[in-house]
């Protein structure tokens, strides 16, 4: 069974030999990401600002910043910004250079910061919240040209690359510690339709969608869920509760995750990290599929060792009973 059919199978409930490993550390990654590139007439006036004009500040320790500078405050600024180009051939050729590369496994590629993330990255986190009250007209404008880009970008993944493509994945944290950042009446009057566009997009074209979203979003997945997302990449399983989350959606969606990585990856013991493991595969998993392991790629950011993550790679192995040797 080659890689894309492991993931492909573990997405679709359909019998893999073995749950999905994104693991590149390990040496094992059944997975072959690939994202679009700047257009061609991108110049940055400030090292860390975006092609979509907002600007981001960094620490020392590396990390990807927090957006300081917001190029739209109000709707007048649509009209005059200037948002990059999806269709610019240029932001393709490096996945072109690369898909020879992928060999048999499953090419995933990436389209960005989600709906929420862009949106308050271009208009500021508490504005966008606010103004989904007092300037829903800003809202919506601003979402739906984020949406189009997105559209745009599957649409030119699938039609320059045809059946090369295999899923489109994006980041859209939605969450707290404690909940939902809004609430699911409002999130159903933005962004589900938005979303429902994305995930059709992504179907009509033969490929899977993706979506990582960090902090408590139960109350989203049977939202994510209904509106067929195939892939949900939760990496804080204890704040999410593994029996709940198991008892709810087990078996309704594929997830792709790891020992939290918060917690007990940075700081468990051997014994706590094989025991997450194993509740993750016992509540998250079924004998059908349903089941990717994920690492996260940037230990220094939450400080985890390569120790740490061989433990939690070896737990995985033992309670999944899963031989790598051929992946």
């Amino acid at each position: 069974m080659t890689s894309r059919e492991i993931i492909t199978k573990a997405i679709e409930f359909k019998h893999p030999e073995r749950i999905g490993i994104i693991f590149d550390e390990m040496g094992v990654n059944d997975t072959y990401i690939v994202t679009y590139g700047f257009g061609r007439d991108f110049s940055p006036s400030h090292p860390e600002e975006d092609e979509w004009g907002y600007v981001r500040e960094k620490t020392d320790k590396r990390n990807m910043g927090q957006v300081k500078a917001h190029p739209i405050r109000v709707l007048e600024d649509l009209k005059k910004h200037r948002f990059p180009d999806v269709e610019d051939a240029t932001r393709y050729e490096a996945v072109e250079a690369v898909l020879p590369y992928a060999g048999d496994r499953y090419v995933l590629a990436y389209i960005g910061f989600g709906l929420f993330e862009q949106l308050h990255f271009l208009h500021g986190f508490t504005d966008s919240l606010a103004d989904l009250y007092l300037n829903p007209a800003l809202i919506e404008s601003l979402l739906d040209i984020i949406l189009e880009f997105k559209l745009g970008l599957i649409r030119n993944f699938h039609g320059r690359f045809p059946g090369k493509i295999h899923g489109v994945t994006m980041t859209d944290d939605w969450g707290t510690q404690q909940s939902i950042f809004i609430s699911v009446p409002m999130w159903r009057q933005f962004f589900r339709p938005r979303y429902e566009k994305l995930f059709r997009a992504a179907h009509d074209s033969g490929m899977h969608f993706w979506l990582h979203s960090c902090g408590r979003v139960n109350d989203l997945i049977p939202e994510f869920i209904d509106l067929g997302l195939d892939v949900i990449n939760l990496q804080q399983p204890r704040a999410l509760g593994i029996e709940e989350v198991g008892r709810r959606f087990r078996g309704e969606i594929c997830f792709e995750s790891l020992v939290d990585i918060q917690t007990t990856l940075p700081r468990g013991t051997r014994e706590e990290i094989e025991q997450e493991a194993r509740l993750l595969l016992a509540h998250w998993a079924t004998s059908d599929g349903g089941f990717i392991l994920s690492d996260y790629d940037d230990s220094e950011a939450i400080e985890v060792s390569y120790e740490q993550k061989k433990i939690m790679f070896e737990a995985f192995k033992k309670c999944g009973g899963f031989d790598v040797s051929a992946a």
